[in-house]
């Protein structure tokens, strides 16, 4: 599948694009075997799926986790690769293209540190990647302001602006107040990324509340590991307990 199509349903009728994040190649089966026109792969549910914390996953066992879940599915399917690993702008579009992803986040804040990155140097490395890339990959460039504790709507904005120029797709300012979501999309001019949260609103609100785009963060995962969780048990307690 090509960047074209995801791109295409950024901006279609049917609005919010619910894109659920698969961890592996078999939930993402599942998720399009349902219907789902496309996937994102979250970093932090792959990460726990190979046994990391998240942002500890080692680059290779990340692509190499997304190359599984792009050839066990139709459709098209977006990489959460993080902060990009360090790599060069070349090296990180060409490893997406070997995983057979035709979409990424890429976000603006230290993982180590929990600090944001200059907006500017951000923006730099957007337009390399955008170059480096031309039209064969979606970008969504994530806004960490919320997360790292900055809860400013017109930093947010002032970078959601930056990352445009330097040729974002679409922008994710992860945890902004879901009312807040028309407003930063009218102001940056491009779809916004929304994350379903357990108290926050579902995916059609989120919708109606101005995301173009709605992703679950490792929520499915963590969903899917607390059915578990209650399976195992009760299996231990048909088993007469310890």
């Amino acid at each position: 599948m090509t960047a074209a199509v995801l791109r295409a349903l950024h901006h279609g009728l049917d609005l919010p694009l619910v894109l659920p994040g698969p961890w592996d190649a078999a939930s993402a089966q599942v998720f399009a075997d349902a219907g789902f026109p496309a996937l994102a792969t979250p970093s932090a549910g792959v990460a726990a799926s190979l046994g990391y914390e998240d942002g500890a996953t080692p680059p290779d066992e990340m692509f190499a986790a997304v190359r599984r879940i792009v050839r066990a599915v139709g459709i098209p399917v977006s990489a959460d690769v993080e902060a990009g690993y360090g790599l060069s702008a070349r090296e990180l579009v060409g490893r997406l293209a070997d995983a057979g992803a035709v979409g990424c986040n890429l976000e603006d804040a230290d993982h180590a540190t929990g600090t944001l990155r200059d907006a500017h140097q951000q923006a730099d490395w957007l337009a390399e990647v955008r170059a480096e890339a031309g039209d064969a990959l979606v970008i969504n460039a994530r806004i960490d302001t919320y997360l790292c504790g900055v809860p400013d709507r017109d930093e947010t904005v002032r970078r959601g602006r930056l990352y445009a120029e330097a040729g974002a797709d679409c922008v994710y300012p992860i945890l902004a107040p879901p009312p807040l979501l028309a407003d930063l999309a009218s102001a940056i001019g491009l779809p916004v990324n929304a994350v379903v949260t357990p108290d926050g609103p579902a995916p059609r609100e989120l919708g109606t509340l101005g995301a173009a785009r709605v992703t679950f963060g490792p929520g499915l995962q963590q969903r899917a590991m607390a059915a578990l969780t209650g399976m195992a048990e009760r299996l231990r307690e048909e088993l007469g307990g310890g």
